[in-house]
């Protein structure tokens, strides 16, 4: 929506003094599940999105990956001004039409089809050895599951999970997640990400937090998105075409352990969302996501009842947290 310039927001009023481009007006564009800013600036030629990212946001980042991204061919926002300093950066601007918008049953198999020819690139293209990107660590697994822990689990929900449950759950989705082969990783290649630009494949989008981590990671991002959701049996089509493909590159996986792989990296990636959805409410005060929580659990369900070892958890979720979390999404 269109804006004027509060006296109170002395960002967006340096940042507006900061554009080296006419402007003729500024709406603000909606964000992400971060603390940046996007604002849409119209010129007399042309729209621009304007990023503001405050401390402790790193923009400067967000350019170093986009460059990379680029030189492997994904179609990434063109870069025509950065301020290091500031915290400020001019885009360009890949309009409205994400993903989540346009996908339908008519549209799924192109759409996917394009996204999933972006990401093969990415994975096959761009080589962990020279990308800089740092690891997808067992730390870094750990840490993020905590999110679900403490944020999902203790603040929101006021709920206490078994230790002993519990580390012999994480243990078992971070090990799988690191005996995977290493690939470039995007790390949030979902549908609010991914933009239709006529013509082209997707508009690719917040992709500043990549790492070198499980070769399944993007893909469950995908398929297994946690803001719509599509029949199992079509999720898996998508999930062995693509493995055909790697193994056409030379990456050979053996059907079963790739549909384990593919299970429970979206295990440990749909706790750490989930978790982050109710820490933007409990901490933040944004309850944009919270209406995702039950799909996004749902799918860490389904995993735990297809898989022996996980199966407490799942009745853990099924009968403790589940409950919990539609009673609370009732009372809103």
């Amino acid at each position: 929506m269109p804006i004027s310039l509060n006296r109170a927001d002395e960002r967006l009023r340096a940042m507006v003094q900061w554009l080296p481009v006419p402007v003729r007006g500024i709406e603000v564009v909606a964000g992400d599940a971060s603390r940046r800013r996007y604002f849409r600036i119209h010129t007399p030629d042309q729209s621009l999105i304007a990023m503001d990212a405050p401390p402790p946001e790193n923009p400067g980042r967000f350019v170093e990956v986009a460059a990379k991204f680029a030189g492997v061919g994904v179609r990434v926002p063109e870069i025509h001004a950065f301020e290091a300093q500031r915290g400020f950066v001019l885009l360009e601007d890949f309009g409205d039409r994400s993903y989540l918008s346009c996908l339908r049953d008519d549209t799924a198999g192109r759409l996917y089809g394009q996204a999933l020819d972006t990401l093969f690139g990415l994975q096959t293209r761009c080589h962990v050895g020279e990308a800089g990107f740092p690891l997808y660590t067992e730390s870094l697994l750990r840490n993020e599951l905590g999110i679900f822990r403490e944020w999902l689990l203790e603040r929101w929900l006021g709920l206490a999970i078994d230790p002993e449950l519990w580390h012999h759950s994480m243990g078992i989705l971070v090990r799988h997640a690191l005996e995977q082969p290493q690939v470039c990783v995007h790390r949030d290649y979902h549908s609010r990400n991914l933009l239709v630009v006529e013509g082209q494949g997707p508009g690719v989008l917040d992709f500043q937090d990549a790492v070198v981590g499980p070769v399944t990671y993007d893909l469950v991002s995908l398929l297994r998105d946690c803001y719509l959701s599509w029949p199992r049996e079509q999720v898996a089509a998508w999930r062995e075409s693509y493995r055909q493909r790697l193994a056409g590159s030379g990456l050979e996986i053996d059907p079963e352990l790739w549909r384990r792989w593919f299970d429970l990296m979206g295990a440990q990636r749909h706790l750490k969302a989930a978790g982050i959805f109710a820490r933007l409410w409990v901490r933040d005060r944004r309850p944009g996501y919270l209406a995702d929580i039950p799909r996004t659990l749902e799918y860490v369900l389904a995993v735990c009842l297809d898989y022996e070892p996980l199966r407490p958890l799942g009745c853990f979720l099924e009968e403790r947290v589940l409950p919990a979390v539609k009673v609370k999404l009732c009372r809103r």
